[in-house]
């Protein structure tokens, strides 16, 4: 009876052991991927840019999985797991990105603010996490969910389905003639 291994404790055979971690790494990746792409698109960046974007974030995903895992004196949770991007800061990163004055370097900027920010308040954490229940967190995540749904039809249908367009001095909505194509399959 004192050789039976609790199941968080079980090591598993080889090759499930290989499949959910490859699924691990895809889930993260898609996610980690997907945050520069839609900030790249609203910041109208070339190619290079974006590629740029991805790597760093990638790279920033690599170096946090491994604080986490290997763990050091008072950061690290000492857990197998991946870091990836968050999705709650794609929104205020996409209202920067419109404000013509804010741009990339003022998302940088913030960026480095809320990490400081965030290091500071996370030994207080702990301590708020009772006002947390699942219903909260589910909720909150919906809304993230929700609230990324218009880029994912945008993307879907090609684009956006109007452009504005200045005829003799007046803005106006014009429908988009590459909505709903799929240029990549033609």
């Amino acid at each position: 009876m004192a050789d039976d291994v609790h199941p968080v404790d079980q090591i598993l055979p080889a090759p499930q052991l290989l499949t959910l971690g490859l699924q691990h790494v895809l889930v993260m990746y898609a996610g980690a991927v997907a945050v520069p792409l839609i900030l790249g698109r609203a910041l109208k960046l070339p190619p290079e840019d974006v590629a740029f974007l991805i790597s760093a974030d990638l790279f920033a995903c690599g170096l946090a999985t491994l604080v986490q895992c290997v763990g050091f004196p008072g950061v690290g949770i000492r857990l197998p797991v991946m870091m990836g991007v968050t999705f709650a800061s794609v929104g205020p990163m996409l209202s920067m990105a419109a404000a013509p004055d804010v741009g990339l370097l003022g998302i940088y900027g913030s960026v480095i603010a809320a990490g400081f920010f965030a290091i500071l308040a996370a030994s207080f954490t702990s301590r708020l996490l009772p006002l947390f229940p699942p219903v909260v967190t589910g909720t909150i995540i919906m809304v993230i969910g929700i609230s990324l749904m218009r880029v994912g039809i945008n993307w879907a249908g090609g684009g956006l389905p109007t452009l504005t367009k200045v005829v003799d001095g007046i803005p106006g909505a014009f429908p988009n003639p590459a909505y709903g194509q799929l240029p990549s399959l033609w």
